[in-house]
């Protein structure tokens, strides 16, 4: 632990390296350029950015010992998050550290707007009174239109509320029933657009949200709507603004956030009902000490073997759910050990199915992840981990599928594994009762422990074999502890269970295949 160095690498609230003081060496490099992180990142466990530093693909792979970058803010924009993944590095930020602040920027915007104020206040300032040429609006009784319903969103209509606005949302994750609760009508785009008299932007720019509001939005929102944005530039297409406000076809916008930035040589700045902020929304000395202390946390559960709760680029679960897969967790782990080691060459294909209760968990990504660890580590010589396990798997070209069912076979829940490798195809079905057990190979009913080394052998079900299969064994002094046979007829082909005290040697499997009417043996280390 005292060889663990954590970069700060942009300013960060104090806290937050007190926090990381306890567990790591912490250097403080506020100023460090691109080409010095390149060449100095080399010793880090973990760096910490806001917005200046870029964690780019270079810094990535120049980093051996990197497990972490954090961001002490919202976005990751300043991080190749792909890079990291392949890497294994997980991405954290802190979401939570300024809900309220943006939130609180937001309704700053939206009264602005609504009261001019920032025109107001430089009239004032010019030696003017020109009471008249104020006149605003009542955010009262007015619709406020939320587009994204998340940390911000939410807290935005916790406040508007308080304002008697009337609250409809667009966000195609949120349900009706949550939405219910925090007091919103969910609309689709459209409906939301045509109807909301002030429009509030709090969604992650991606693919999908980039220039999510344009010209054939703008067309059909009230003329006299207001646009407020503290999310991302980008979401809006900043030409197509320009043009309606002042065609008249809205009724003004409140930026903090641009396409670019600083926004030099923008039109918009040519119109005066268009309030602009640089970038603020999250700029309160509450936000950036809470930022730097989450993060610094969650760095720290890292270091010390834990996990994060804020991982950008591995699936995260409520503590409830997580309660509920956590022994089945384990269960898959050993699952993927026995595929593994019961594959004859290359794996092409892992079919994954959920039955019983864990049918109705919506995502079962970290258990697919889990079992891929477990898979592809005995095989590959750089580390897979929960973070870099999917990727790793489609660039060997393995594909994982997922499935559901209800039917579990009589258990509460039961996990079913099918593998194709380049020389056979392995179906092996576990579940949880006190401890991991695998219940059923390629069809043939077993009671299996996971744990310790065990010999699978399939045979023809006939008098002798099971004991020439035994003697084996005991030629070569390895004791038997446990055994168990599973049919399907009598006669046919037939699968044993062999519990040993010993590691089988690769020599002695290699006999036992070589035993009249043994059709296969392979040796499985749980």
């Amino acid at each position: 632990m005292d060889n663990m160095k954590v970069l700060i690498a942009d300013q960060i609230n104090e806290k937050g390296i007190e926090e990381l003081e306890d567990v790591a060496e912490v250097v403080a490099r506020t100023d460090i350029t691109p080409e010095e992180l390149v060449n100095d990142i080399h010793d880090f466990e973990a760096i910490v950015v806001r917005s200046r530093t870029k964690v780019t693909r270079e810094v990535i792979e120049a980093a051996p010992k990197l497990r972490i970058i954090a961001r002490a803010g919202v976005g990751v924009d300043n991080v190749d998050v792909e890079a990291a993944t392949e890497r294994g590095v997980m991405v954290v930020n802190a979401p939570e550290s300024t809900s309220i602040t943006v939130a609180e920027h937001a309704l700053g915007l939206m009264l602005s707007l609504a009261r001019k104020i920032s025109l107001a206040d430089k009239s004032v300032k010019e030696g003017k009174w020109e009471k008249s040429a104020f006149m605003g609006m009542e955010l009262n009784g007015k619709t406020l239109g939320i587009v994204g319903m998340g940390r911000i969103g939410s807290q935005v209509a916790s406040r508007c509320k308080a304002f008697g606005m009337d609250l409809m949302a667009y966000d195609p994750y949120i349900t009706q029933e949550a939405a219910a609760e925090i007091g919103v009508e969910i609309m689709d785009l459209e409906g939301l657009l045509k109807a909301a008299d002030v429009i509030t932007i709090h969604v992650p720019l991606t693919s999908e949200t980039k220039h999510l509001l344009a010209k054939e939005e703008m067309e059909i929102m009230k003329d006299n709507a207001f646009i407020v944005n503290c999310a991302r530039g980008g979401i809006i297409n900043e030409e197509d603004l320009y043009n309606a406000i002042k065609d008249g076809k809205i009724g003004g916008a409140a930026l903090d956030v641009f396409e670019k930035e600083p926004p030099k040589e923008n039109p918009l700045l040519e119109l005066d009902n268009v309030v602009f902020t640089p970038h603020i929304g999250a700029s309160t000395r509450e936000a950036q000490r809470d930022a730097a202390i989450i993060v610094a946390k969650e760095i720290k559960e890292v270091l010390l073997g834990g996990s994060p709760k804020n991982v950008i680029n591995m699936p995260v679960l409520d503590p409830e759910t997580f309660q509920q897969i956590k022994p089945y967790v384990q269960l898959v782990e050993k699952l993927g050990k026995f595929v593994i080691q019961t594959a004859e060459g290359n794996i092409n294909e892992l079919e994954i199915t959920y039955c019983g209760e864990l049918s109705e968990i919506r995502n079962h990504d970290i258990m697919t992840r889990k079992m891929l660890q477990s898979v592809l580590n005995p095989i590959l010589t750089e580390p897979v981990n929960m973070v870099n396990a999917s990727t790793v798997a489609t660039n060997r070209g393995i594909i994982v599928t997922e499935g559901k069912r209800c039917d579990a076979g009589g258990y509460k829940s039961l996990v079913k594994v099918e593998m194709k490798a380049e020389g056979n195809q392995v179906s092996v079905e576990g579940v949880f009762s006190k401890e991991p057990k695998i219940v059923r190979i390629n069809n043939y009913l077993v009671d299996v422990e996971t744990q310790g080394t065990m010999l699978i052998s399939k045979y023809k079900d006939i008098p002798g074999i099971i004991g020439s299969i035994g003697a084996k064994l005991g030629e070569h002094r390895i004791n038997i502890a446990k055994m168990q046979v599973g049919r399907q007829e009598q006669g046919g082909e037939a699968v044993m269970v062999v519990k040993v005290d010993q590691n089988i040697p690769a020599e002695v499997i290699g006999e036992l295949k070589k035993l009249k009417h043994v059709y296969d043996a392979v040796a499985v280390n749980l």
